[in-house]
């Protein structure tokens, strides 16, 4: 629930094109145990939660402010639909898409 959370909070924010998907990596998994699904790893520590969210942004758009956006807008939506303490939230952007963009099923508004 928390990973759809940011997942979906993270989509809304202009300039969001897509979730990174592949964000694990093979020694990570091994390591710490931590995976990431569909661009968002979540931690929970003590009742509070860490966000990684792996994203892929649009060129036009200011990364470092992409970045505080998505983060407050996040931590906000975690706080207030599940009540829990946010501790951090990174955002890793992974990729800048340059050059004509795919349609985002998202905001599309197309259902087809």
């Amino acid at each position: 629930m928390l990973a759809t959370i940011a997942k979906l909070t993270a989509l809304s924010v202009p300039g969001v094109v897509r979730m990174h998907r592949d964000v694990s990596s093979g020694v990570d998994r091994f390591l710490h145990g931590k995976r990431a699904t569909d661009g968002v790893r979540i931690e929970v520590v003590d009742d509070a939660v860490s966000v990684d969210i792996y994203l892929v942004a649009d060129q036009q758009v200011n990364l470092y402010d992409l970045g505080r956006e998505i983060q407050t807008r996040v931590s906000r939506a975690i706080k207030d639909m599940v009540g829990m303490p946010v501790l951090a939230v990174n955002v890793h952007v992974e990729d800048v898409l340059i050059g004509p963009q795919p349609i985002n099923k998202h905001t599309s508004g197309d259902a087809s």
